[in-house]
């Protein structure tokens, strides 16, 4: 089974966060990783528009009750209609999870993370941890989400 990668950040990302996010939706694609994210936009539609330019797989948590609410680059579209508590399925799902800048839905997944023990990657995301590792490059970072991918069982 292959590496599942969780990027999470926020639905308004800047030019320079979505920059960061289809790169390093790139680099997990480019390590056959399969990406993970809530499935919307900002932060979310451009990793998994990274990862779709190099063929990679991409997963969607959509919090609503409708498909055509992902973005267009999510293959796997999994409709919840539970809201934000879909965050809990998104870092659940993942063996590590790369934050991008983010807002308090990004909070509380990076709080899921550190409760389960998920690594978690930062590039310009909260400082609530000393276990959110930090990157400055989305190849850092997903350098650092590989190495430290917790196994499945």
């Amino acid at each position: 089974m292959n590496t599942i990668i969780g990027v999470i950040g926020t639905s308004e990302a800047s030019d320079e966060e979505s920059k960061t996010a289809e790169e390093v939706g790139r680099e997990i694609a480019r390590r056959k990783g399969t990406l993970v994210c809530g499935g919307l936009s900002g932060v979310m539609e451009s990793a998994c528009r990274g990862a779709k330019s190099e063929g990679g797989l991409t997963i969607g948590i959509i919090p609503g009750f409708n498909g055509s609410d992902a973005n267009p680059y999510v293959d796997v579209p999994i409709i919840t209609g539970i809201g934000e508590a879909r965050n809990i399925i998104v870092v659940r799902s993942s063996d590590a999870i790369i934050a991008i800048g983010g807002s308090f839905g990004t909070l509380s997944e990076i709080a899921f993370a550190l409760k389960l023990d998920i690594p978690i990657i930062g590039i310009n995301t909260w400082e609530v941890s000393s276990n959110i590792k930090k990157a400055t490059t989305p190849k850092e970072a997903v350098d650092l989400a590989f190495s430290l991918a917790r196994p499945r069982s």
